[in-house]
Formats: C-alpha cells, structure tokens, sequence
C-alpha cells in the first residue's frame, strides 16, 4: 500500500532569481542566474543531475514549448527533460517531477526549475491567451479579478460577517506582504503601504481595490534534489527534506453543483487533508510554522487560512486581524512577501515558495529570518478560477522531524 514521500527525498540545494521586470534579461538569464545560486548551494557538478523538469505557464510569451529551452540554457548534458504546465501550480508540478523521479528511484539527483519573463508584453497582469476552442463554447466570460471578488459575497453571505471588517482584514493582508517584500532584496516590490491607502485605493472588482490584486514578474527559482544517504554522503549535515506532496484538481462539481457555496476553495481543503496524512501532521494549528499561499488576491489569502485548517470555518478575520499570519505573529504567511510584493512569474511562483522554506529551515533567510527556526513549513498555489482551479500543497521540514 502506499505511505506517501515523507523523507524519503532531500533538498540538495535551491536557487532564485530577483524578480521584477527584468528588461535587461531574457528567460535564458533568468534560468542561469537561478540554476548558478542553485548548484553552488548544492556542490556538485552539473554532470551530476540525472533529469530535468522545466515549468512555463504561458510559453507561447517567451521559451516556447519542450523541454529544450532549459537544456540549452543550462547546456545540460543531453539528459531528460520534461517541461510542465498546470496554471499557477506548474512550478510545483516541476519540483513533483523531480521528487518523484528520486523517490522512485529513478535517479540520484533531478533538477526543477520554473521560469516566466512576462513583462514584455506590456500586460499589467496575465496576458491574453487561448483557453482552447472546446472551453471557449461553454466558459463564462470571466475576469479574475470578478470571479475572485464572488468569493468575497459568498464568505460574507455565509458566515454573516460585516463587509467592513472583511474588507479590513484584506487590507491587512496587503499591508503585512508590502512590510514583508520591503525585507526582502530579491522581490519586485520593496515599498510599505498603509491601510488608509488600501482602504482608499480604487476599485477593481468590489470588494478587490488595487492593492488587493497581484501583479506579475519575471523571474525564476531552481530547486535539486536527491536522497537524504546522498546529501549526507556530500556533506550536507542540516538535512531539509520533502514531507508532503499533494495536489488536486476540479471536476467540475463547483462549476456545475449548487453543494458549493462559493465561499471556500474546495481543492484546497482536499490537497491539505491529504497533505496532512502524509506528513504525519494531525494538529496544523500548532504544528505548522510558517506558511506561503498563493495570494493571487488579498481575498485568496484570508480564505485559505482557512481551507487550510489553520482558521477555524469563519474565523480568518479575526486571526489576520489579532496579526496571527504576520511577521512575527504565530504562523507567518507570506515571511518573503508573496505572490503580492515578491512577485508572480507564474511557472517559477511555486518553487519560490519553497525557496523561502529552504531559507527560513536552515536560518539563512537574512533580515526576515524568524528567531527560532521553523521545523515545518507549507505551501500553497491555486491555479484557475475559484469553480475550476488546480490547488497543490507541499509540505517541507527537518529531515526526521515529526
């Protein structure tokens, strides 16, 4: 019967590039300025990775399609290499790829790394793009800044709280990832804000102003991995490896079912069930220490909390508020700014969450580092629309940790 992944892969080394808008760079650069942080940190020889997973969301904007473009910009020694693509949870899916692959026993070491260089469109945010002809005939034409803003009523509607106190609670979580990025040199963007400037910003989608939306950036992030024998025998003593990974997908029930009430996100609260099963964790609350989410949008964050099990149903507002999700709250949220202030290049997003796990685990995340290290941490990205999305969760920690 199977037992899941727990420790059985160990994260050799991990590397992630400044995101923004990297006008001087292209995609290529952005690879290697990752990948060179990478497998420096993990010391070995490039001759040493065995195969290759490669995530782009919207390739048809930059690297195109296959898994040639990673090969040739890391001149990889004519090894496999997958590219993959699953909406916003595509850099995880290349880190998936890789585990799996060294859990498997398939090889000793696999890299994944996710990149987007989409600023050169022009887009402020995702760029237009074919959804294909059989989803055309029956999609609604849909902004995701409206459908995220439906989840908002829902959870209003549902659980009967004041539309003021959410919409402060929102602003809160902006706030909090603006004086997270301005601690972070590698994210996009490094300014504080205020409430009042949230609270006052103009409207997008009602109740979503603009500083309850993310943007999007170049960048890319690199994880290798191998087995935990292998890291010790390279030397490595601090051992992070892998406890969780788990995904899943829509199948059509909230596009198609009124048994969901639009107030929650039902993949979440699937991948995080199993995700906990399989790390062992039966008390997240008080087991978790640090968290990255996808926050696409402020409302995304707050709702998470709790389809996370973090928050109790109908309780988030109050956590954001009391500052449970800050810096130096309880759990942190978002320690390296998020998706919000950090940035969003859609197939590097997922493993650049695990990128500030790896950091934060081993004490080397600089000024935002928490004073006692944490032992496990998650993360979180939602791909899609709140009726029809991709949610994968991950968990990571001290290798032997339970």
């Amino acid at each position: 019967m199977a037992s899941g992944i727990r420790d059985k892969v160990a994260i050799l080394g991990m590397g992630c590039s400044k995101f923004g808008e990297r006008w001087d760079k292209e995609a290529d650069d952005l690879m290697v300025e990752a990948f060179e942080e990478a497998i420096k940190d993990a010391g070995i020889e490039k001759n040493q990775i065995q195969a290759a997973w490669l995530a782009t969301a919207i390739e048809e904007q930059h690297v195109g399609k296959s898994g040639i473009p990673l090969a040739q910009a890391l001149r990889l020694p004519f090894i496999p290499v997958t590219r993959v693509e699953n909406y916003c949870a595509s850099g995880t899916e290349a880190f998936r790829g890789a585990v799996y692959a060294v859990a498997s026993g398939a090889c000793d070491i696999a890299l994944a790394l996710g990149v987007e260089k989409l600023k050169d469109t022009g887009y402020g945010g995702l760029p237009q793009r074919s959804r294909g002809a059989l989803n055309s005939m029956f999609w609604a034409n849909l902004s995701a800044p409206g459908s995220f803003a439906q989840v908002a009523a829902a959870y209003v509607a549902k659980h009967g709280c004041n539309a003021g106190d959410l919409k402060q609670a929102m602003a809160h979580v902006s706030v909090k990832s603006h004086d997270n990025g301005a601690r972070n040199p590698k994210a996009h963007l490094q300014n504080k804000i205020t409430i009042d400037t949230v609270m006052n910003a103009p409207m997008v989608a009602a109740p979503l102003g603009l500083f309850d939306c993310c943007g999007v950036s170049d960048g890319s992030a690199c994880a290798i991995v191998t087995t935990p024998e292998i890291a010790k025998s390279l030397g490595k003593s601090d051992i992070i490896s892998v406890k969780a990974l788990q995904l899943a997908v829509s199948n059509g029930l909230e596009a198609q079912h009124n048994s969901w009430d639009g107030s929650y996100f039902a993949t979440t609260r699937l991948a995080s069930t199993r995700a906990y099963a399989e790390a062992g964790i039966t008390r997240p609350r008080e087991q978790i220490n640090l968290i990255e989410v996808h926050d696409c949008f402020s409302i995304t964050e707050l709702v998470t909390m709790e389809d996370l099990h973090i928050s109790p149903e109908g309780g988030a507002i109050k956590d954001v508020l009391d500052g449970f999700y800050d810096a130096d709250g309880a759990i942190p949220c978002q320690i390296d700014g998020g998706l919000k202030c950090f940035g969003h290049p859609i197939g590097a997003s997922g493993l650049r969450m695990l990128y500030e796990m790896y950091l934060q685990l081993l004490g080397r995340a600089g000024p935002r580092q928490r004073k006692q290290p944490p032992v496990f941490g998650l993360t979180m990205n939602l791909g899609g629309f709140p009726h029809q999305n991709v949610c994968s969760v991950s968990i990571v920690g001290r290798h032997g940790a339970r």
